[in-house]
């Protein structure tokens, strides 16, 4: 077919798609080093946490022996703790703390202590150089005083209500109901970001493969959904631009502040959710304000462009009457013009973190992954929700009762680790959750989510775009018959 049938030569589309495949090595190779190693280790699942100390073990004495067995599940072990009672006191003489692997009796750390030096309900940590040869190792933590006194020595402490599973606590050899107050914790490997660059191979593969069927299907004339919406895109660009400008500047249309309001509103939801939930839950997160405005911006943004999405067919009905447009521009253009109040409020989100001690890093350049996987899950949900609207106008209030559940529902202001376990895997399986938690790992933590993090935004995002675009497919040539 011509150019003017296809909206697009031959030559154009080799030069697009090129960009295309040449843009995706780039960010592969930027990914690779902007993630870090959190691409490749993650906190190990097996790591065993401290428990609350509530009673002592013994007084140890020359001859006295406490001694905690375990079977470690963590890939690289890296770091071992231990809680210490001294009953108020300046205690004295040595205390040797021991690590032994039970099956081959290698002693992997011995090293004394000075009980002058030990104060009450003190944690020692001792660090190990990345051992990856103790995973499932039957392992003793052996701690013994050669030369103190009764009356004058340090006392490991203890949890008499826990039990520690595939572990034992032997007292001068006597086993115990109970657990030693130790951790034992480290990392272990993921094996998605272990082989990347196999994945990176095979994706770009996939790509070249659908760039050269794409292709194809143009000069074979074919009909393809991402060639039809290439050539709607561009052959409507004029269009999509004065509708997401009609609906931005409608937005502060007649307001003294204008688009100010895109940087004031953010902050004073933060100040308010701040005074009132900093004061009345008494939350221990790190930086609480920029907390609540990750949270905020993320919500705010899938509120507004879901709302305005929901009304996006009827409130252009006249328009949809009168001139053929393909019909998903309308809440396309919706979410497009709140995006950019998105972006602006993110300017207000940097200079928080940056007032509360937080300086930019390299994983601000991992930002535009949620935002974009956000965008598509909520041009999906207004998809589905502009359908709805048309057939049943209810729809917009049940929107604004499910849009208050959602919010607290998403953990704005709360930490999910408040929550009871029933209810946090409800939390979990909100989608906001994970666009969510994700900005605030870059912008809070200053490192990249696990991999699986971004399979699950992507997943979630493409999953509501197909439905939301289904639905709307489906039932747009019945639109006209109820607007």
């Amino acid at each position: 077919m011509s150019k003017t049938q296809q909206g697009f030569s031959t030559r154009d589309l080799k030069k697009i798609f090129s960009i295309v495949f040449v843009a995706y090595m780039v960010l592969a190779v930027a990914f690779y080093f902007l993630a870090g190693e959190q691409l490749r280790y993650r906190d190990s699942r097996g790591n065993i946490e401290m428990p609350v100390a509530n009673a002592a073990t013994v007084e140890l004495t020359a001859g006295s022996v406490v001694e905690q067995q375990f079977t470690p599940k963590i890939q690289i072990f890296e770091h071992l703790s231990v809680q210490w009672g001294v009953f108020n006191r300046v205690n004295h003489g040595t205390v040797n703390v021991q690590l032994v692997n039970l099956a081959t009796q290698k002693v992997l750390l011995d090293q004394n202590l000075q009980a002058d030096q030990i104060t009450e309900g003190q944690v020692t940590t001792f660090d190990f150089p990345a051992m990856e040869t103790v995973c499932n190792a039957p392992l003793a933590l052996r701690i013994t005083s050669p030369d103190a006194v009764a009356g004058d020595a340090l006392t490991p402490v203890m949890k008499t209500d826990a039990t520690l599973e595939n572990g034992q606590l032997y007292v001068n050899g006597q086993a115990v109901a109970g657990e030693l107050a130790f951790s034992a914790t480290g990392r272990d490997y993921i094996w998605t970001g272990l082989h990347y660059w196999q994945f990176a191979a095979a994706g770009a593969a996939i790509l070249a493969a659908l760039l050269l069927l794409l292709l194809h299907k143009h000069k074979t004339g074919k009909k393809s959904f991402i060639l039809n919406a290439m050539i709607a895109l561009r052959r409507y660009r004029f269009l999509i631009k004065q509708l997401v400008d009609r609906d931005f500047k409608a937005k502060y249309k007649r307001s003294i502040l204008g688009v100010f309001w895109s940087f004031l509103n953010p902050l004073l939801n933060m100040i308010v959710q701040y005074v009132v939930f900093s004061n009345m839950f008494k939350f221990d997160i790190p930086y609480f304000p920029v907390y609540l405005l990750c949270g905020n911006v993320v919500f705010n943004y899938f509120s507004e462009a879901c709302g305005m999405a929901l009304t996006s067919i009827v409130g252009n009905a006249d328009l949809i009457k009168k001139v053929y447009v393909p019909k998903y521009i309308y809440p396309l253009t919706r979410i497009m013009s709140s995006l950019i109040n998105m972006l602006i409020s993110l300017i207000p989100l940097a200079a928080v973190a940056i007032f509360s001690g937080l300086l930019p890093n390299k994983t601000y350049f991992l930002l535009p992954f949620p935002l974009l996987c956000l965008a598509l899950f909520c041009l999906g949900l207004g998809m589905l929700l502009a359908s709805a609207m048309v057939f049943f106008r209810d729809i917009q209030f049940l929107w604004g009762v499910l849009t208050t559940i959602w919010m607290y529902l998403t953990p704005i202001f709360y930490p999910i680790s408040a929550l009871p376990d029933s209810i946090q895997m409800i939390v979990k399986m909100n989608p906001l959750y994970f666009y969510v938690t994700f900005l605030r790992s870059c912008v809070i933590d200053g490192l990249s989510p696990e991999p699986f993090m971004y399979v699950q935004c992507a997943l979630i995002a493409l999953g509501m775009l197909a439905v939301g675009a289904f639905t709307f497919k489906k039932s747009q040539d019945n639109f006209v018959l109820y607007l």
